[in-house]
């Protein structure tokens, strides 16, 4: 009988990709099961990823561990962990400041205390599409969105959902144009760019919003009948400072910084590669031959201006608001801190679960399978999110499925006479789908940043992740019927 090798294990080939599959399956149930009853994944991930590995090939247990886990956590806190530091300062300058106070203030009086949610919606929308990092969303948004879901009794629990609407969807890989990584990967593969698909992609995004916001209203409906507020706050975790200082900030001002980071990222996404080239390369100043540094800018440029903007965020903030923010900069700072080492861990531990499972023969068992569907649209929708709830990332599950599958894609949609532009779109919004599934690192920074558990708030995040995961078939019906691109 034929076998399939992996290492020194070996059995029947029909055997061996069944028992692959069910290995990869039950690591990632376990993984989400433990992440949905509150533990920790930082250590949870790699016992689930090595796990699978042990039952595979044994022998692959410690190389895979360090050669293939640690390297892809540590070169993801290398490239990001500045982002989640920077990321959390700001946040809390914006809260210590008294500015989340003033925002929210003035987003009462303009829309109204019934519509906070749409309001927090709106902000993150607009801090995504500037091209704000998901993660610093979190981390900027959360005190403002605690303070008027507070003012406005709203339970606290409904926050994590709205945030997620407002961050993790329609303005993350849905509209054109949007600068996140989710809607800049398909570029490459199918030589199209961030505005492709301009009607479906603006089709999908209203959808989302309409459905997302019709949906949490009825959760706060239901609340509000049931006797439910925002809770008490003393009880609850992570609850931001109120504000100790005395006016508060003109609403203008206080909106700045945050205005100032989407404006700083976007300038200084294309200052940067015309001031550095493709490359760039440097010898530190050692005793002796020192090898010189080169580093690919284009890899590292979207990083370096987002910890650029976020630095000009924070030096707005004391540049209007010195006094308040002195007085509390140690003790917040400190939170901060603490909050984004732990937040930036989770995610990276995250990360390299998914570089091992992905690496595991039930992996290509999944990808075969998904490689069977028919039609092309659908064939990549749901290989893409998928890929992407197995390996609890959008941009990492999107980018094995294409560099595995979009040869396949691209023949396949040309025999139907499909632009490259719709494959685009469908494999952008289908990254963003299923991503968001218990395990995912954006999921979990997410509830730590806002003090809740998978138990109290991840149902609203899971309707908000099926609302997503609609918008893409949504799409895909409107193009076959109308034959908009």
């Amino acid at each position: 009988m034929p076998t399939l090798a992996f290492g020194k294990w070996r059995l029947s080939q029909e055997g061996s990709r069944y028992m692959a599959f069910l290995i990869v399956l039950g690591a990632l149930l376990f993984l989400m099961a433990v992440a949905y009853r509150g533990h920790s994944v930082i250590l949870f991930a790699p016992v689930a990823a090595l796990g699978a590995v042990l039952l595979t090939d044994p022998s692959l247990v410690a190389p895979m561990f360090t050669g293939l886990f640690m390297d892809k956590m540590v070169g993801f806190l290398k490239l990001y962990f500045p982002v989640f530091v920077l990321g959390a300062v700001f946040g809390k300058l914006i809260e210590i400041s008294g500015f989340s106070r003033a925002i929210v203030a003035a987003t009462i009086r303009i829309a109204g205390a019934q519509r906070a949610m749409l309001s927090i919606v709106l902000v993150c929308a607009l801090l995504t599409y500037g091209g704000v990092s998901l993660f610093v969303v979190v981390f900027a948004v959360y005190p403002f969105a605690a303070e008027l879901f507070r003012q406005s009794d709203i339970p606290k629990r409904l926050i994590p959902g709205t945030i997620a609407l407002g961050a993790f969807t329609f303005t993350m890989d849905a509209l054109p144009g949007t600068p996140q990584i989710q809607n800049i990967i398909p570029t490459s593969f199918f030589g199209t760019d961030a505005w492709a698909a301009p009607w479906l992609g603006t089709l999908g995004g209203v959808f989302i919003l309409i459905v997302g916001l019709l949906y949490l209203e009825w959760r706060r409906r239901s609340a509000l009948k049931a006797g439910e507020g925002y809770g008490d706050p003393a009880k609850l975790i992570n609850e931001p400072a109120p504000f100790a200082g005395g006016k508060l900030a003109n609403p203008v001002v206080a909106i700045l910084p945050l205005v100032l980071v989407g404006v700083s990222n976007k300038l200084l996404t294309a200052w940067i590669p015309a001031f550095y080239g493709s490359s760039h390369e440097f010898v530190p100043a050692m005793i002796g031959n020192a090898a010189p540094v080169v580093q690919e800018v284009s890899k590292v440029a979207a990083i370096w201006a987002v910890e650029g903007a976020l630095l000009v965020g924070i030096l707005c903030v004391l540049a209007f608001a010195w006094k308040p923010v002195i007085a509390s900069f140690a003790e917040g700072t400190k939170s901060a801190i603490g909050g984004a080492l732990l937040a930036s861990m989770n995610t990276a531990s995250e990360y390299g679960f998914g570089a091992v499972i992905a690496a595991l023969p039930g992996f290509l068992v999944i990808a075969d399978a998904l490689a069977s569907i028919p039609n092309p649209l659908v064939n990549e929708a749901i290989a893409v999110t998928a890929l992407a709830g197995i390996t609890g990332s959008a941009s990492g599950g999107m980018s094995i499925a294409l560099a595995a599958m979009s040869e396949t894609f691209i023949a396949n949609a040309n025999a139907a006479g499909i632009p490259m532009e719709v494959l685009h779109r469908v494999a952008a919004m289908a990254s963003g789908g299923m991503d968001t599934l218990p395990h995912n690192g954006a999921v979990i920074t997410l509830l730590a940043v806002t003090g809740l558990t998978h138990r109290q708030a991840y149902k609203d995040i899971f309707a908000i992740t099926l609302v997503k995961t609609a918008a893409v078939f949504v799409v895909i019906g409107a193009f076959y019927l109308t034959g908009w691109v």
